[in-house]
């Protein structure tokens, strides 16, 4: 019998996930979603390459009931016995995981005990790993890091400028949407050349978690989010960076405690909080003409990327390629013209119909960097890399901050 890959992406009110064939590549076979969990109305929709688009009301006021509901649907649809493996993807490896991993309990117990450094995200994907080791204990688990892909920043940009101790600890700049990132330097690849691939890019994985990755002879040299994906850019709830000082200054004009700055910068900042109206770039756009509000939150998005465009060229020694990703990356004209507006003295020139009709290449003919727009696809790399690792491939590689905690351990 053919054997399965079911990727998950868990997140805290949402469970994607995908089933592949094993092959080389792996081909796609379903793809869903369970969402709006710990909701009356929470969903789960199903669609394929030869099936219509399937979704009924599920009873997920929990991870834990969401889970079930996915398993009890697997079971009844495709089968858990066809299953070869489950990879997860994992927002956070620490200083320790920079490569797929099989899940074994000294892991699961590593998660757990860096589950602070993003509270947001891992509690979640932990329960799930545990779920399915509950249902089907003998079916491997793979974990897959976002932080991997940064696992190569040089020392210099890992470092945070607090106390020394912290950096030992592993309070450092991690980066994320790795995935996403080893999906578009593959496609980039593929489409420009090895070539391209090697030269100093810059790419900008915006939705509603934003970032943006400096990568030369394809590694990451830097990238805007840090030791949490709530640093760098302004995003939908998220502030991005802000002044640390008003951690004290609202504690003491608004008793604000760190549980609550916690929640204002993750749930209720961001574009979110500048519009007072939404958090969705495509409702923004649709009222910024009607809005100041409105157009105050897409001009700080558009701002704060052109700022860190140019701070990652500079870093780079120049640029050859920018590429747009995300939901916003894809699908938003006006705010990859807001972004590149000014930047000619980089060589960024775009050609308006392309941008306008979102083309696979945006920028003029002749312009010095290539604009690209590229669909990510943060499923196939997961399915990839639990091939890998079910063929016998390393569990984990060496990387900088492994490397940095060692020199850590030296110093102290």
């Amino acid at each position: 019998m053919a054997k399965h890959i079911l990727t998950i992406n868990g997140g805290s009110s949402s469970i994607k996930f995908g089933l592949f064939d094993d092959g080389q590549p792996p081909e796609r076979l379903l793809a869903g979603k369970i969402d709006r969990i710990g909701l009356a109305n929470a969903e789960l929709s199903v669609s394929g390459s030869d099936k219509p688009r399937e979704s009924r009301q599920v009873h997920a006021p929990t991870q834990t009931a969401a889970t079930t509901e996915l398993m009890n649907w697997l079971e009844q649809r495709a089968g858990l016995n066809a299953l070869a493996a489950v990879g997860h993807r994992i927002v956070h490896g620490g200083p320790h995981y920079s490569a797929p991993e099989l899940v074994r309990p000294e892991l699961l117990e590593e998660l757990r005990r860096i589950s602070p450094y993003d509270p947001e995200h891992m509690p979640a994907e932990i329960e799930l790993i545990e779920a399915f080791g509950r249902h089907h204990p003998h079916l491997p688990q793979i974990a897959c890091f976002d932080t991997a892909f940064h696992g190569s920043l040089p020392r210099v940009a890992s470092l945070l400028a607090i106390p020394r101790r912290y950096h030992a600890m592993g309070v450092r700049r991690y980066g994320f949407h790795g995935l996403s990132y080893s999906f578009l330097m593959e496609e980039l690849a593929r489409v420009a050349g090895a070539r391209a691939a090697r030269g100093r890019v810059i790419l900008a994985h915006l939705g509603n978690g934003a970032s943006l990755a400096a990568v030369r002879d394809g590694h990451s040299i830097d990238t805007t989010m840090a030791f949490t994906p709530t640093a760098g850019l302004p995003m939908s709830t998220r502030s991005g960076d802000i002044d640390p000082g008003l951690v004290w200054y609202l504690a003491r004009t608004e008793h604000m405690s760190a549980e609550q700055f916690h929640d204002m910068v993750n749930r209720h900042s961001g574009l979110l909080g500048i519009s007072e109206t939404a958090s969705v770039m495509r409702d923004l756009l649709a009222r910024r003409a009607s809005d100041l509000r409105a157009a105050d939150a897409v001009d700080l998005f558009c701002y704060q990327a052109k700022k860190w465009i140019g701070s990652f060229a500079a870093g780079l020694g120049g640029l050859d390629t920018l590429v747009f990703s995300g939901g916003i990356g894809e699908n938003a004209p006006e705010v990859r013209a807001g972004i590149c507006d000014g930047l000619d003295f980089l060589g960024i020139h775009l050609d308006k119909d392309r941008n306008d009709g979102s083309e696979a290449i945006i920028s003029s003919e002749g312009s010095p960097v290539t604009v690209h727009v590229m669909r990510t696809d943060e499923e196939i790399v997961i399915a990839k890399a639990v091939i890998r690792v079910l063929a016998g491939g390393p569990n984990r590689a060496r990387n900088r901050n492994t490397e940095d905690a060692e020199e850590d351990r030296e110093e102290e």
